[in-house]
């Protein structure tokens, strides 16, 4: 049996699927589905039980694991960088992912984990590690299907495809921390590699330790933009376009950075992979056009399905 919490979220959700993918039906989802977006995520995939995040806890809490569970995959956290609530924070990526290593080590079951630099301290603290294989992973910049409900906090692939479709256009911010409009860079990583990371360590029980997931070399936010606009014109059956010719004819244009980002917004992230590299990890990582391409390809085609009903 293996668990994953936050099973109906975008990661969650995937990581079914590729389980599903190999055959394995025996998948416990935890989650909180109080948010009714989050259910066209799980609508296709097979698990054994669904089991509410507040009753997880209890049962964890109060009798920990079962004996059939071989793995948990602990994917359920708060994301909203911009969440105000500190006490629900340490409660949802805290409090929650050490009371679960808690349960894990004492039933000997193998823990990866989505990792908040806190708890890694926690988890790995000398004298403290359990005996049975422990992952931290750290997420760089993820997108990819099963996203939507996630709203604001979905990935700019997200917002760019949908701005596409609403209007024909995208927006972008402008020039911050030394870089140009759109040359701010991050690490982007598909959702599918993320999940061939973790099943990785699912694949391999003697490998331990805390990891950055990405894809090791950033990306420009107009590299996503092109790959978006590029992507539905070929849907629409149109030309692709140089990043001059998109400017030039209006498709893509800048804003100024709101007030509540002013200081707080990273214009640079990239994941040093050598870890995971050095682990035995080995993957042709998706790069944005290619990756950007392909998912905006699919949304924008569901999208224009979605309105031709």
């Amino acid at each position: 049996m293996i668990v994953v919490t936050g099973g109906a979220g975008f990661i969650g959700s995937n990581l079914i699927a590729a389980l599903n993918l190999r055959g394995r039906r025996d998948v416990i989802l935890v989650d909180d589905l109080s948010d009714t977006a989050k259910i066209e995520n799980i609508s296709d995939l097979a698990i054994a039980d669904y089991i509410d995040k507040e009753d997880f806890q209890k049962i964890v809490n109060s009798s920990g694991l079962s004996a059939g569970v071989e793995a948990v995959f602990h994917q359920g956290a708060c994301s909203d960088t911009m969440v105000s609530d500190g006490r629900y924070v340490m409660e949802v990526n805290f409090e929650y992912s050490k009371s679960l290593l808690r349960a894990c080590a004492g039933s000997q079951v193998n823990a990866y984990a989505y990792s908040k630099t806190l708890f890694d301290r926690f988890a790995f603290a000398e004298g403290s590690r359990p005996a049975s294989q422990l992952v931290g992973l750290r997420y760089f910049n993820v997108y990819g299907p099963r996203e939507g409900h996630k709203g604001r906090m979905a990935s700019v692939a997200w917002h760019l495809t949908h701005q596409y479709f609403d209007s024909g256009s995208v927006r972008l911010f402008e020039g911050s921390g030394g870089y140009q409009a759109g040359e701010q860079r991050r690490d982007f990583i598909h959702v599918d590699d993320v999940v061939k990371a973790n099943l990785f360590f699912l694949d391999n029980p003697k490998k331990s330790g805390i990891f950055n997931v990405g894809t090791g070399d950033a990306g420009t936010f107009n590299d996503v933009a092109l790959a978006v606009i590029n992507s539905c014109r070929e849907v629409d059956g149109e030309t692709g376009l140089l990043l001059e010719e998109a400017l030039h004819q209006g498709l893509l244009d800048y804003f100024p950075m709101p007030d509540a980002l002013v200081g707080k917004y990273q214009s640079y992230t990239e994941a040093d992979i050598g870890r995971l590299n050095a682990a035995g990890f080995s993957n042709n990582f998706l790069d944005v056009a290619e990756g950007v391409g392909r998912y905006a390809t699919e949304l924008y085609s569901k999208l224009k399905e979605g309105a031709h009903r």
